[in-house]
C-alpha cells in the first residue's frame, strides 16, 4: 500500500505536484532529460517506487515522455537550446540563421590575464577557455569572442566541468545552453556588459566594436567574462531582455486544479 499524507493524499502526488512546478517554471526545459530515478529518490527524500509512481502520474497526462534514453520534459514551451534571455555567448549569431559561417572550441589553456583578474584565477593557472568565431554571409560581419570560466563555474556546474575532459578534442562544442545549466545548478545569473570602440582603422580601414560580458550568481563570485570583438559595427547587435510576469498565485491555483482532477 502507498503511503500517504496526513490528508490521505499518496506521497508520490506530493511528488507529482513538485516535478510539474519544475516542468511549468523551466527548471526542467522542454525536451530536457529528467536526473534518473535514483536522483530524483535522493532529492526528494522518497523511495525510487514513489519516484516511478510519481513519473507514471505525469507521463499519463503527456507531460513527460519516456524512451529508451529516459523521460523527457514534454510540457509544451520553447524548444530546447532557444535562449530566452540571454544567448551564449554575447553576439552569437542564432543557431538557425542560414547565412552565418560558426566555428568554435574549447581548450584548458591559461586564459587572457584580464580575464584570469576578473574570475579570480591565479595568473597562468588553466581553466576552460570557449572560443567562438563567425562571420555573416560573403564574410562580412566579422566577430570573435573568447570566454574564460572560473573555478566557481567548473565546480557549480555538472555538465561545464565533463567539457574540461573533451577540451582540446575534434567537434565544434558551441555551448549555447551554458546559461540553463547554470540556472539549473541553482545559480542566479547577474551580467554586465561593457561596450568599448576600438580604432583598428589603419590596420584594414575597418572600424569594430568590443563588448565584454561578465557573468556573477548571487553571491557575487564571478562565473564567466566572454570579449567579443565585432568588425563593422554598423551591423545590429540585438539584446533581448525578458521580465517574467507575477503569476506565481495563478500558475499555483492551476496545479492545484490539475492535481485535483487527477483520479489518483
Amino acid at each position: 500500500m502507498a503511503r500517504t499524507t496526513p490528508h490521505d493524499r499518496p506521497i508520490y502526488w506530493r511528488i507529482a505536484k513538485e516535478l510539474l512546478g519544475e516542468l511549468r517554471d523551466g527548471t526542467i526545459p522542454p525536451g530536457e532529460r529528467l536526473p534518473g530515478e535514483r536522483q530524483l529518490a535522493e532529492q526528494f527524500g522518497v523511495s525510487r517506487v514513489t519516484v516511478r509512481q510519481a513519473l507514471e502520474v505525469l507521463r499519463r497526462d503527456g507531460l513527460v515522455e519516456t524512451d529508451r534514453r529516459g523521460t523527457h520534459a514534454a510540457l509544451p514551451g520553447a524548444p530546447v537550446g532557444t535562449p530566452s534571455c540571454l544567448a551564449f555567448p554575447v553576439g552569437a549569431r542564432p543557431a538557425d540563421d542560414p547565412s552565418a559561417l560558426d566555428r568554435a572550441t574549447i581548450a584548458w589553456e591559461p586564459p587572457p590575464p584580464e580575464h584570469a583578474e576578473a574570475l579570480g584565477l591565479a595568473p597562468h593557472r588553466p581553466t576552460l577557455v570557449h572560443h567562438y568565431e563567425s562571420a555573416g554571409a560573403h564574410g562580412r560581419g566579422a566577430r570573435t569572442a573568447v570566454t574564460s570560466f572560473s573555478a566557481t563555474a567548473l565546480a557549480e556546474v555538472p555538465e561545464l566541468a565533463r567539457y574540461r575532459d573533451r577540451a582540446d578534442a575534434a567537434g565544434s562544442p558551441h555551448l549555447r545552453r551554458v546559461y540553463d545549466w547554470m540556472r539549473r545548478a541553482g545559480l542566479t545569473l547577474h551580467h554586465r556588459d561593457s561596450l568599448t570602440l576600438l580604432d583598428l582603422t589603419p590596420l584594414d580601414g575597418t572600424p569594430a566594436l568590443r563588448v565584454t560580458r561578465l557573468v556573477h550568481d548571487q553571491y557575487a563570485r564571478p562565473l564567466e567574462i566572454t570579449d567579443l570583438v565585432m568588425r563593422a559595427p554598423q551591423e545590429d547587435l540585438v539584446y533581448t531582455f525578458t521580465l517574467p510576469a507575477a503569476d506565481g498565485p495563478r500558475a499555483a491555483e492551476e496545479d492545484a486544479r490539475w492535481l485535483h482532477g487527477r483520479a489518483l
